[in-house]
């Protein structure tokens, strides 16, 4: 085992996580990213990823399974030993009206987005707290700070997010561990991907700078909080938005 730190990266396999882990690999960090069904994406991110970098691997997991999770992160640890910087990405989102909102589709949303939060922090924090150090950058949305009409439960479960990074922060610095969050605008992924060309055409106006976002700007972001640069920056929600909200 060298010296190369490690970086785990949920929902991995494609978008935004995909890109954060290319950006870390490139920086050197032993890569493991976990996915929740999508085998072939995994596989093509897992092949790009080790023509950067040999020490990468993909695990198949159910973020909202406290117990598998527990497991999956035990066995990423053995293989590549204590986790430095946890990437909470993963996540769901679902456009719909909130009078038809179903409990299983709101369960779901805040089962995924803040039960996978949770499982995955509770799992590598404790290494982090023995060692005291770590970072930790969880992704929201802008639609977490200021709410968005037709997603109740996604803007719910990503408002939850800031607020946890804030008040996690807040307890875990003492012990020298950093917790931030990226809250992306819009951006081209396959999340948006349903969204219709006029749609896309009214986002990109209503952005001050014309133009959707990339992934690999986000993952610049992520990169940058959880990077020595940003050494004394603990507990701030860093907007990724191209100006759409300030």
């Amino acid at each position: 085992m060298d010296n190369q730190k490690h970086c785990l990266i949920t929902g991995g396999s494609r978008g935004i996580g995909a890109a954060t882990a290319f950006r870390f690999a490139k920086e050197g960090f032993r890569i493991t990213f976990f996915y929740r069904c999508d085998d072939e994406s995994a596989q093509y991110t897992l092949e790009r990823l080790r023509r950067v970098s040999s020490y990468c691997q993909a695990m198949k997991v159910d973020i909202r399974d406290y117990d598998a999770v527990h497991q999956a992160v035990r066995q990423a640890e053995e293989e590549f030993g204590p986790i430095d910087v946890l990437v909470n990405n993963a996540g769901i989102s679902r456009i719909c009206l909130f009078t038809e909102t179903t409990p299983d589709q709101w369960n779901n949303m805040l089962d995924t987005n803040i039960g996978g939060l949770y499982n995955l922090t509770q799992s590598v924090l404790p290494s982090m707290l023995h060692r005291h150090e770590g970072n930790i950058v969880n992704i929201s949305s802008m639609w977490g700070v200021v709410g968005a009409s037709c997603e109740v439960a996604y803007s719910t479960s990503k408002a939850a997010i800031i607020g946890f990074t804030k008040a996690l922060a807040q307890e875990v610095g003492p012990s020298h561990i950093r917790v931030n969050c990226v809250a992306p605008g819009v951006i081209d992924t396959e999340m948006n991907a349903e969204l219709d060309d006029e749609t896309r055409q009214e986002l990109s106006d209503n952005t001050p700078m014309c133009r959707i976002g990339t992934p690999e700007e986000v993952a610049d972001a992520v990169f940058y909080l959880a990077s020595e640069n940003a050494s004394f920056i603990t507990g701030q929600i860093l907007g990724v938005n191209g100006g759409y909200i300030t």
